[in-house]
């Protein structure tokens, strides 16, 4: 008997935590996850969108538009920065890191800083926003490469039946 050849690949597997990761947030328009993995193909970190340890997600507001304080933006952690600040204390140098979206210059910075060289994204939507023109520049610089990951899947499924497995 030969072995499976239908299984996926490790950037699609890792892709597929990020985006798992992502289902934990509480952001009603947008759920981002994150997944940094070393060079051995470890998985370091994960993190999703949401808001500081304390901080009751009950309690800030989720708004996208309105008076900046009454909004999301200034309270949420990106995914990148919870992956990075989640690590439980190894090096993240020469480590990869997965995203569904292509990180903004925030998170930019803490993924320079962190020592991780590598960005795996799926989408590019904001391109031509100054966050991410901001990012690809300061990645540019610091010789972080980003790259677009590459499948012909569309969706994977997860099933929670017994007799599946």
């Amino acid at each position: 008997m030969k072995k499976r050849e239908d299984y996926i690949s490790w950037d699609e597997y890792f892709m597929g935590i990020a985006l798992l990761s992502a289902q934990r947030s509480k952001d009603p328009n947008t759920q981002v996850g994150a997944c940094v993995v070393n060079q051995d193909n470890k998985i370091v970190s994960v993190g999703y969108n949401g808001m500081p340890l304390g901080v009751s997600d009950d309690d800030f507001p989720w708004a996208r538009e309105g008076d900046y304080l009454e909004t999301k933006y200034p309270y949420v952690c990106h995914a990148e920065l919870n992956a990075i600040l989640n690590n439980p204390g190894m090096s993240l140098k020469d480590c990869s890191i997965y995203v569904p979206l292509f990180p903004c210059n925030e998170c930019c910075k803490a993924i320079i800083q962190s020592g991780i060289r590598k960005v795996v994204y799926l989408s590019d939507k904001y391109a031509e926003t100054e966050g991410i023109i901001a990012s690809k520049r300061m990645m540019n610089a610091a010789e972080v490469c980003y790259e677009q990951l590459k499948t012909d899947l569309e969706e994977l499924t997860i099933s929670y039946r017994v007799e599946d497995v």
